[in-house]
């Protein structure tokens, strides 16, 4: 996102007067920030500033901040130093910073960077669009939005970067407070949209030409709670495979301890939702999982996958996992080893723990040290790759459904795109427009997807298929 909205900033040199303003936006984390950051680019927008090809150019600066590893969460205070010299050069640009860090450490961020106009959390972007304009109408006050507006009373008028695939919000905020997450308290416990409202902004998504949309929640399998009437996730889902238009449907992210069969059965039956599930793990010990407050044991993660693998043939299994969790000792992180070499994902994040302020596992005693905790990362690294190849090289010679992203940006004569297992297909480019589907048959496995060439006999038989839709 830190990149300029490239149509939009060539648009806006061509049309705009001399003096117009402009904004950068920065965006740290998640596919949940990503969405953000188009809501914010959104608002700015609508108060008639472009995107800048730098933050050097820029009037506006936004840093849309993460908190949920230490990484991160340095790169933005380097960054909020830097911008310092900014701020001196020209007393009127605005900083803003957003996201998690806004909500979690706002005094932390105030004492480091006091060059910093506007703090303002994940959950008062609706209040964004009325201090961004008291600010660019002068006001030097610093400001600071951490309050907690409902989902639905005003919706971000979203910048999208993508004609073709969308991120579509289903709920906010996180019940499940595990020991090492700052979530609960950087967004907030969970609430959840309306289905009604979801399903018009997927149909008017679809009405312009999007064809994939991602659903985004800290755990989409517990939407619906609380809401009336009731609606559970496999129904939301349901509900919008009936959408004219839309051919794919994603979602992110779920708990493993809510995968219910009926989630399971809903993916196996509904035609536009793809074959991928992420299922974060994060430890393969009981020991462990019982220390992170994740609400279920090893074998019963495991019995989950493999009724939605039974389910759903050529399903995708991602997941999240973390080594070096404080108590954690060889033993434990071998039974991790363990349950990756049965689980056998198709891909894994994975992190070295970090204490997040404000959870209950920056109290947790038997540290593991930085050097044990780099040795087992590169050790669950290379055994999650063999399995990835593994799985990849056994695919090769299948035809995939991939939808066209644009080229690579390694070899422009090739194009790369995605297919419904979420794996990168990049294969010749000729007779390949971006944001078209195609069908591509799998020749070389690599880590990340493989390489491939068309299919065009079957491409015919593909736009068939979108006209039945």
């Amino acid at each position: 996102m830190s990149r300029p909205l490239g149509r939009w900033y060539t648009l806006a040199k061509r049309l705009a007067p001399t003096m117009m303003r402009t904004y950068h936006i920065e965006t740290f984390g998640c596919q949940m920030n990503e969405h953000d950051s188009e809501g914010i680019a959104g608002v700015l927008a609508g108060l008639g500033l472009f995107p800048s090809a730098s933050a050097q150019d820029a009037d506006v600066i936004v840093l849309n901040t993460c908190s949920v590893r230490e990484k991160p969460h340095r790169k933005v205070f380097a960054r909020l130093a830097d911008y310092r010299a900014l701020k001196a050069e020209r007393p009127g640009r605005l900083i803003v910073v957003a996201g998690c860090m806004a909500q979690l450490i706002p005094e932390g961020i105030r004492e480091a960077a006091p060059h910093v106009d506007l703090l303002v959390g994940p959950r008062s972007y609706p209040e964004l669009e009325t201090a961004l304009r008291r600010k660019l109408e002068g006001d030097l006050q610093l400001a600071t939005l951490l309050g907690r507006c409902e989902p639905d009373l005003q919706p971000l008028p979203y910048q999208r970067q993508d004609a073709v695939r969308a991120w579509v919000d289903i709920m906010y905020g996180c019940d499940n407070h595990c020991a090492y997450c700052v979530v609960p308290l950087a967004r907030g416990p969970e609430v959840s949209r309306r289905s009604e409202a979801i399903e018009q902004e997927v149909v008017d998504l679809a009405t312009a030409g999007v064809v994939e949309v991602t659903l985004l929640g800290q755990n989409v399998n517990s939407y619906g709670r609380g809401l009336t009437p009731p609606m559970g996730f496999p129904d939301l889902l349901a509900r919008l495979d009936g959408v004219a238009g839309l051919r794919r449907i994603r979602f992110t992210t779920s708990h493993p301890k809510d995968l219910s069969a009926r989630l399971i059965e809903a993916m196996a039956r509904l035609s536009t939702v793809c074959e991928h599930l992420h299922l974060p793990v994060q430890a393969g010990s009981d020991r462990v999982l019982e220390r992170m407050g994740r609400g279920h044991t090893a074998g019963e993660y495991l019995a989950r996958l493999q009724r939605a693998r039974d389910a759903v043939p050529g399903l995708a299994i991602t997941t999240d996992v973390m080594v070096g969790f404080p108590g954690e000792t060889r033993r434990d992180f071998d039974e991790t080893l363990a349950l990756f070499r049965a689980a056998r994902f198709d891909q894994a994040f994975m992190f070295r723990y970090s204490d997040r302020p404000g959870t209950r596992a920056t109290a947790m005693a038997d540290r593991v040290s930085e050097d044990e905790k780099q040795e087992r990362f590169v050790e669950l690294a290379q055994l999650q790759n063999r399995i990835a190849r593994e799985i990849n090289d056994e695919r090769v010679g299948e035809v995939f459904e991939v939808l066209v992203e644009g080229p690579d940006a390694k070899d422009p004569k090739k194009a790369r795109g995605r297919t419904r297992q979420n794996k990168l297909m990049i294969f010749p480019a000729e007779g390949a427009p971006a944001d078209q589907f195609v069908h591509v048959r799998a020749q070389e496995a690599r880590l990340w997807g493989w390489l491939g060439e068309r299919q065009s006999s079957q491409d015919a038989k593909l736009r068939g298929e979108a006209k039945d839709r």
